[in-house]
Formats: C-alpha cells, sequence, structure tokens
C-alpha cells in the first residue's frame, strides 16, 4: 500500500502548507514586522495550497459516500480557492483585516482540520500513518 504519485504530490504539499504557514502569520505578530518574509512565506504558502487543491482534484475516494468517486471532502476545493482569491484580492485592496481573518480561517480549515480528518484511522493516509508506518493498527 505505496502512495500514487498524485497522492505523494497532494501529501507533500499539504504538510508544506501546514509547515510553512505558521512561517507567513508570524511574520506579522510581534513588535517586530517582517514584510519581505511575511511575503515569501505567504507567496510559498499561496503556491502549495493551489497545488494542494488542484492535486486534491486528482485522488478519488470510494470509501465515502460520492459522486463518480469525489466525496464531500472535495467540497473543499471550490472553498480553499474562493478563499484564496478572496484573501488576495484583499491583499491588494489594502484591506489587512479581511486578508488576515480569510488566510487564518484557511490555514485552519484546510490544513488543520482537513489534515486532521485525513489521519483518520479509515481513511488511506490514516491506514497508511498509523497502520503501516507505526504499526498501531
Amino acid at each position: 500500500m505505496s502512495p500514487t504519485p498524485i497522492v505523494t504530490l497532494h501529501l507533500s504539499a499539504a504538510l508544506c502548507a501546514a509547515a510553512i504557514g505558521p512561517l507567513a502569520l508570524w511574520t506579522r505578530l510581534g513588535r517586530t514586522v517582517r514584510p519581505r518574509w511575511h511575503r515569501v512565506f505567504g507567496y510559498a504558502w499561496l503556491g502549495c495550497m493551489v497545488i494542494t487543491a488542484l492535486s486534491a482534484l486528482f485522488i478519488r475516494s470510494h470509501d465515502l459516500p460520492n459522486v463518480g468517486g469525489f466525496s464531500p471532502l472535495h467540497l473543499l476545493v471550490p472553498l480553499t480557492g474562493a478563499g484564496l482569491y478572496r484573501a488576495v484580492t484583499a491583499a491588494r485592496r489594502g484591506d489587512i483585516v479581511q486578508h488576515r481573518r480569510t488566510m487564518q480561517g484557511i490555514y485552519v480549515g484546510a490544513c488543520l482540520v482537513a489534515g486532521l480528518f485525513t489521519l483518520l484511522p479509515s481513511r488511506y493516509l490514516g491506514r497508511l500513518v498509523w497502520g503501516q508506518w507505526l504499526g498501531w493498527l
């Protein structure tokens, strides 16, 4: 049970996004604001999220209720895309409050919450991590 190339791409981009997200958020917190690093990490995070969302379209699930292999988890793809668009346009218009809220929401919803759901023991990655890699199942 080894992951397919598209699952590997998806997982790699998602893990990178999960790791880069706090760096992008951290560079705008505290007394010292680091706008250059915020942009670097922000664009890297944005790229990882776009790759994660697009690669998800090619991963089909037949263990959940689905239509043509698309499960309810695939609804996160347009939601993530719309959120990223909304956050970028808010930043370009100078609406930093909206940009911050949207990016934080996407990070929590798409990286953390969705990531935790993929690690459930009944899911492919959950069986891979908990069963094959760690031997706990």
